[in-house]
């Protein structure tokens, strides 16, 4: 899988509605879409037609809940980080990102003391359900025990998603420009 484009994208007044509309928390219902389609005054379909125009055009990657891991018993995470040469990168990244239990595959910059350029975190019920997962994803690209190492969390201090085109985000915006 190539890197994401990451160069800025134009959007207007009806795309930052929409994502304003589809932002936040929605009911756990049958048909979740619609109090944010009459919100707009837009069918329903139409509001997924332009959620799918929005990942099209690249100013929207997924649509996706987010599952609180503590809650849901997953309360292990440990931190993969691998050294990977270069020009292997983005192969390796995009097949670590594949596999199941990886809920984010980050290249990162290395340093003369931090040779690690790819991050993976890997959620399980226990340590040994993380270094699993982590052990197959050296088994499968091929990374020795001395390219690699496992950063575990002891502690979650945030768990919020950013909501854009908000007051508080015009002032973060004003605040960090």
């Amino acid at each position: 899988m190539p890197p994401r484009e990451l160069e800025p994208r134009p959007y207007d007044d009806d795309d930052i509605a929409l994502i304003r509309a589809t932002q936040g928390p929605m009911a756990v219902v049958d048909r979740p879409w619609d109090d944010a389609a009459v919100q707009l005054g837009i069918a329903a379909p139409e509001l997924l037609d332009r959620l799918q125009e929005l990942i099209d055009r690249k100013i929207l990657r997924r649509v996706a809940a987010i599952l609180f891991h503590r809650r849901a018993g997953f309360s292990a995470n440990g931190m993969g980080v691998w050294r990977v040469p270069p020009e292997r990168v983005a192969d390796v990244g995009g097949r670590m990102a594949a596999v199941r239990g990886v809920s984010h595959c980050y290249e990162r910059p290395t340093y003369e003391d931090w040779p690690y350029s790819i991050f993976t975190m890997a959620h399980g019920r226990s340590k040994e359900e993380c270094d699993a997962i982590l052990d197959s994803i050296a088994a499968e690209c091929g990374i020795g025990a001395d390219e690699r190492a496992t950063l575990y969390s002891s502690t979650e201090y945030k768990k919020i998603r950013l909501h854009y085109f908000t007051d508080d985000y015009a002032r973060w915006e004003a605040d960090h420009s």
